[in-house]
């Protein structure tokens, strides 16, 4: 890299490697993570606190006596102005966080949003009101960017789908505290008119004010810092976690392999982030667009203006619409507390699609329904509630899956950039259309936002299926590679020189250089199995051996020499999971380097598989050195379970390479097949995955629930090999297309050797006519025949005329004249007994040339082709054609007629 790119980029300040982002993604759920909850999940609980506090007092703030001047059309105003700021927020706190690290950040946001929250409550005037909803908007804004980016670098990449969703969920607890406030200081007999909705605005500070104290002990992300150059100060932390994790559990951590080269900078500049974002992923940002406007649009449309729509429509008071948005905000969190583990285990695109597809479908019954009126309050209220809880999951995936699919340097701005285009695209919309069609008074006109707000969200599900990405489960630095490992691999390209091409490769790829280094250690694991076989045998010599190992064996040779054959087994099985491990290694290399998402899918599956046959050759080993039984068939049961979750993991490698051959606008037979193909591994991997299980849980003791696996491993099975017969359908079906392609193939050839055939024979007719109508003129001529009949000479045309056979027309001159009479042939065949100028107008003889029709006519009746009726009358032969067998010319009695 020249030193002019070095400091478009950020001052580098050296090359590390490191094993922190394994380290953090094996930690087990302990109480370190709780606390990453309670201290950063709760942006979200303050976001749904304020949006629903504005809903729940507005229908307050717009009556006489409020203490301010505001009508519904100022509610919506002021929701777009918060938006706004929230967007703005994400944007300039975004990259903050990006460049001056997590904590800081986090700090800050919140402490903006303590203080603008607060005077919110002291709103003497709309135009104060919006300038303090602004401020408290980017404070949120803010947040998103620095809290969403935090939680996915310190959350196990294992249930990084479920928190993530069940903390971004958590924005309706905060929607319950709102509404359960408000309906507290809306009561008119407990708080004035002017008063009460102002006090719901503290709630809000005081539970930030407790967040603030909560988040003092939440650590910087050891991610931001080893990229940035801090790795000491990321490894203390790291090493602290580790410490106080084995020390609540009493178990030790297990070692991890996965080393990252990593070449660090002080800061990296926006074009960089920018350049890596559209330029190398550009399907991602559009995915993450699309995500982002569909929820933005329906959420910001309908919860800001839930409480003007009962009251508007269903003429529900403002001091009961909180319980409405209470039950509304029950449903939008039970949304994705339920359904976020499936995230985790069915995976992000079929889910995350499902359910905007699914929310699409349930709110465009919702405008039907409602542009009759025959909901009520609580059917309308009913109908809600389905299609956001739902869109409640989905619209959390959206922030998950910004976070997840950009690198490490790019997370918290990804997240803001694609939040404040997003929103500003649907959430500014949403509010502003919906607060105005039900300023309007018409069901017909809020229905037609309820359709706009299906449509967008049908849209960011089908942008999905098109352009999801498989995330569920993996490293952070396995779905996007940090743009750091990047430059450190470009640095070890440039050094690598013009030496060994496999030193150059191992130079560049930090995965095939970790797996050289396993082979390595393989080969000496092997050498000490080669030794304690070696071992054996001399024991097993006894007294015959010349040294004296034997004789020093104590009459105990053959028991000791089974010892170092369990021993050497035992290495032996250590080697082949280093074997493992090392494929396992060239597969995350063969990862980087896929250009589509189906190949790095599919390579990633492959390593997780080796992984897994590793981890049960360990078992096995633990098994052989186990002191006591129970232990050694723990262990055992261990091993096939891993084994056997290698085999799904093997399935889903093969599932991902079959999907991605049959692209999803392929409704060819070879592509249906593929897909078919592709549903079959899925449901072998399900399957493997329950007997896993099934053996884990026999293992372990508990032989009910083992048993229960087993049943549905059992079921598994048959959805398998149902799945099978479907393949072999689908295969049947382009068998049968490729048999029906060489069918038309052979016929068309068939058809092609016909036609040749038939040309063929016209043309070998035809020229058997020339011969003999020749042979037949020469005839006549030499037996004077010629002398009874006027005309030129020997030639049949007169001199000068384009059919005479002359040297330079000669055989063109008969194929001419044999046309035109098949021509008379036709003609008389058709119409019967015709004079001659009739015969002559049917041929269109005008345009042959004079004295042409007189001569073929001639010809056609010496040839049988035509009979001579009367003197100016000529018809079809007796007989039809000439159809001698023998092929002989006529005889001279018809060729005198």
């Amino acid at each position: 890299m020249s030193v002019h790119a070095e400091a478009a980029q950020g001052s580098v300040t050296g090359t590390i490697k490191t094993k922190i982002p394994a380290r953090l993604d094996r930690l087990p759920w302990a109480r370190f993570h709780w606390m990453i909850v309670a201290g950063l999940g709760t942006v979200w609980i303050l976001d749904g606190l304020e949006v629903t506090n504005v809903g729940s007092v507005a229908s307050r703030m717009t009556e006489k006596g409020s203490g301010i001047a505001m009508n519904a059309g100022d509610i919506g105003t002021a929701a777009a102005i918060y938006v706004i700021g929230a967007c703005l927020g994400a944007l300039f706190f975004g990259q903050l966080t990006d460049r001056f690290g997590r904590k800081r950040l986090f700090m800050i946001t919140l402490g903006v949003y303590i203080v603008a929250t607060t005077a919110t409550a002291f709103s003497f005037a709309p135009w104060f009101f919006f300038l303090c909803r602004f401020v408290t908007g980017a404070g949120i804004g803010g947040e998103y960017a620095s809290i969403n980016s935090a939680i996915d670098e310190l959350i196990p990449a294992r249930a990084r789908g479920r928190v993530d969703l069940t903390i971004n969920g958590s924005y309706w607890l905060g929607s319950l505290a709102g509404s359960a406030a408000a309906l507290f200081f809306l009561d008119e007999s407990i708080f004035a008119t002017n008063f009460g909705w102002r006090l719901s605005f503290g709630v809000g500070a005081v539970i930030g004010l407790t967040v603030l104290l909560v988040r003092r002990n939440v650590p910087e992300s050891p991610r931001w810092l080893f990229i940035h150059g801090r790795d000491e100060e990321a490894e203390a932390i790291v090493s602290g976690i580790e410490q106080a994790i084995e020390k609540e559990t009493g178990q030790q951590l297990p070692e991890v392999d996965g080393v990252m080269t990593v070449r660090q900078r002080e800061s990296i500049s926006f074009r960089e982030i920018a350049r890596v974002a559209f330029k190398k992923y550009p399907k991602r940002s559009f995915l993450a667009l699309a995500l982002f406007v569909g929820q933005a649009f329906i959420y910001n449309g309908v919860t800001f203006d839930l409480g003007t729509l009962f009251t508007t429509f269903e003429k529900v008071s403002s001091s009961t619409v909180p319980i409405f948005l209470m039950v509304f905000a029950a449903g939008n969190f039970a949304g994705p507390l339920i359904l976020g583990r499936l995230f985790d285990t069915v995976g992000r695109k079929p889910m995350i699609a499902g359910t905007y597809i699914g929310s699409a479908v349930v709110t465009g019954v919702l405008a039907i329904l409602f542009s009759d009126g025959t909901l009520g309050r609580w059917g309308l209220e009913g109908v809600i509630v389905a299609a956001f809880f739902l869109a409640s999951a989905g619209a959390s995936a959206a922030y998950l899956t910004a976070s997840e699919i950009f690198p490490m340097e790019t997370r918290a701005l990804a997240i803001a950039f694609f939040y404040a285009i997003g929103t500003g695209l649907g959430g500014i919309v949403g509010p502003l259309l919906f607060g105005h069609l039900i300023d309007s008074g018409q069901r017909s006109e809020v229905a037609i936002a309820f359709w706009i707000g299906a449509g967008v969200m049908a849209l960011g599900g089908v942008t999905e299926l098109f352009f999801g990405v498989k995330a569920e489960g993996m490293a952070l630095e396995d779905i996007a590679k940090p743009i750091t490992v990047e430059d450190a691999e470009e640095s070890g390209a440039a050094t690598a020189g013009s030496g060994d091409a496999e030193q150059a490769s191992d130079l560049i790829d930090p995965h095939r250089r970790q797996a050289l280094e396993y082979r390595r250690r393989a080969e000496e694991t092997r050498a000490w199995a080669a030794e304690h076989r070696a071992r054996e045998h001399e024991l097993r010599a006894g007294p015959a051996a010349s040294s004296g190992a034997g004789a020093t064996d104590g009459g105990g040779g053959d028991g000791r020499s089974g010892i170092e054959a369990v021993l050497a087994e035992i290495t032996e099985l250590h080697a082949a999971a280093l074997d493992q491990r090392a494929i396992a290694s060239d597969e995350r290399a063969e990862a980087d380097a896929a250009k589509e998402d189906g190949e790095r899918d599919a390579a990633l599956e492959r390593a997780k598989a080796a992984e897994l046959r590793a981890e049960a050759h360990d078992q096995e080993a633990e098994a052989l050195s186990a002191e006591h039984e129970a232990d050694a068939e723990l262990h055992r049961a261990l091993s096939k379970a891993a084994m056997e979750r290698a085999r799904a993991r093997e399935q889903r490698s093969l599932a991902a390479a079959a999907r991605a051959e049959a692209p999803d606008d392929d409704d060819g037979a070879v592509a249906a097949l593929r897909r078919a193909e592709a549903e079959r591994h899925e449901a072998w991997a399900a399957t493997h995955d329950r007997l896993a299980l099934a053996l884990q849980l026999r293992g372990e003791g508990s032989l009910e629930r083992a048993d229960s696996a087993d049943r549905e491993a059992g079921e598994l099975r048959e959805v398998a090999l149902g799945a099978e017969e479907r393949v072999s359908a689908a295969q049947h079906r382009v068998d049968a297309e490729e048999l029906g392609g060489l069918k038309q193939q052979a016929e068309t050839t068939a058809e092609a050797k016909q036609l040749a055939d038939r040309r063929e024979r016209e043309r070998h007719e035809r020229d058997e006519r020339i011969r003999r109508r020749l042979a037949e003129r020469q005839r006549r001529e030499r037996a004077g025949l010629r002398r009874l009949r006027p005309g030129p000479g020997s030639s049949m045309y007169s001199p000068g005329m384009l059919g005479t056979a002359t040297a330079s027309r000669g055989y063109v001159a008969e194929e001419d004249l044999d046309r035109e009479i098949d021509v008379i042939g036709r003609a008389l065949d058709e119409h019967g007994a015709t004079e001659r100028a009739d015969l002559a107008r049917l041929v269109g003889a005008r345009y042959w040339g004079p004295g042409r029709f007189g001569a073929a006519l001639r010809e056609a009746v010496a040839e049988g082709r035509a009979q001579r009726i009367s003197g100016r009358m000529y018809g079809p032969p007796a007989g039809g054609h000439d159809q001698r067998p023998d092929g002989e010319p006529p005889t001279g009695e018809t060729a005198q007629q």
